[in-house]
């Protein structure tokens, strides 16, 4: 079957420009008329899909960024080094949409530089604010490399690789820091939140939960633009990092258990409530049922397997924190908050947005290291068999 033609309509193609069609004008509303012309939110629930999708899951998922990276220039596991530059790309973006889906959030969005000039550092979100804007520019410059690279570049491509041991030091503390801090921010409702979700921990729990879910968006990314890129699958990478995923997994899930029993909280687990169903739909589909999975050796090996239990963990990981940003909160609001069309229309088009950046970069940029190996004749070797070496160095 022919290759697609750079002009030629495919599904996701026209799928994405559905969502301009329809997201470009659910902003227009929205910036003219207001948040409440284009959401469901209101005084006595106004934190929703935006923040708990777009912002508390949009920073989650981005945290493959600095467990990657720390993992191979802090711990020094190089096999892993061929995901790193996708893993940073898919970061990036991530965060560069929570920025932009915050935008769309605040209700007064032109004064999101404040906190730049007006600090206030006894306020958690003060400093979730800054580490996102820090780290969204380490990220920038871990990329920086692939710019310099494509305009050739030299004296600056060696000075970026000088300096990107400080700059993952850098960027794995402000990562440690607001991923943690984000959790943080739930401390202020003890009597509003859902016990199976409040807890004093909740900055650990966060922080753990955020890097399985980064090393299993990881592997969702890596088989995804497997698919769309026509690249084989770096398999045995995969297979090694999803071992690392089952240690994750198993640490988040005991000391989730852990301490609802030290809370006590654990009877509210068998009650035949809201909160405990979507807790099960959490923990069971999303922890449990993907460590079985990936805890054999011989599933691990299998790509679908290994996807599935990656896909797993990642829609776990989202409703985990739609669980702490709506369902935990809303008996204590009195209501059920559901999102309105255009939220979720929003939330799409700016995922969209996402995905289409991926591939641009890749089209023009050396985000894999097979095609920067290819640049790199080896000596005796015929070209059709570099590109096997590429993918196992």
């Amino acid at each position: 079957m022919p290759e697609p033609g750079p002009y030629r309509l495919t599904f996701w193609r026209a799928f994405f420009f559905l969502t301009l069609a329809a997201g470009l004008p659910a902003l227009v509303v929205r910036y003219t008329q207001g948040i409440g012309a284009v959401s469901n939110l209101s005084d006595e629930f106004p934190w929703g899909l935006w923040i708990g999708f777009d912002l508390l899951c949009g920073v989650g998922l981005a945290a493959g960024g600095f467990t990657v990276t720390a993992m191979v220039y802090l711990l020094n596991l190089k096999r892993f080094h061929a995901i790193v530059r996708p893993a940073v790309l898919t970061a990036f973006l991530g965060y560069a949409l929570v920025i932009a889906a915050l935008l769309v959030d605040l209700g007064r969005p032109w004064n999101i530089w404040h906190p730049i000039i007006m600090w206030n550092p006894r306020s958690v979100m003060f400093e979730v604010g800054w580490c996102v804007m820090l780290y969204t520019t380490v990220l920038f410059l871990e990329l920086s490399g692939m710019l310099f690279e494509r305009f050739g570049w030299t004296r600056a491509v060696k000075v970026q690789r000088v300096a990107t041991l400080p700059l993952v030091i850098l960027g794995v503390l402000l990562s440690t820091l607001h991923q943690s801090s984000l959790g943080a921010l739930y401390l202020i409702a003890p009597h509003k939140l859902h016990p199976l979700w409040y807890s004093g921990a909740l900055p650990w729990i966060f922080w753990t939960s955020a890097v399985a879910a980064g090393l299993a968006m990881t592997i969702v990314e890596s088989n995804l633009s497997a698919r769309a890129f026509k690249r084989q699958l770096e398999l045995p990478i995969l297979t090694d990092l999803s071992r690392i995923l089952v240690v994750a997994l198993g640490v988040f899930g005991v000391f989730r258990l852990t301490d609802l029993a030290y809370r006590q909280a654990l009877g509210y687990l068998f009650e035949a409530s809201y909160e405990s169903a979507f807790f099960h739909l959490e923990f069971l589909a999303g922890v449990v049922l993907p460590f079985v999975l990936l805890a054999s050796e011989k599933r691990r090996r299998n790509p679908r397997i290994l996807y599935g239990a990656a896909l797993l963990a990642v829609m776990g990981f989202v409703v985990n924190r739609l669980n702490v940003a709506v369902t935990g909160l809303e008996t204590a609001a009195g209501q059920r908050y559901v999102p309105a069309f255009t939220e979720l229309l929003i939330s799409i088009f700016i995922v969209s947005i996402g995905f289409a950046a991926f591939g641009v970069a890749v089209k023009y940029f050396k985000v894999f290291p097979e095609e920067e190996h290819a640049a790199a004749p080896v000596p005796g070797l015929p070209p059709e068999r570099l590109a096997p070496f590429a993918r196992t160095t």
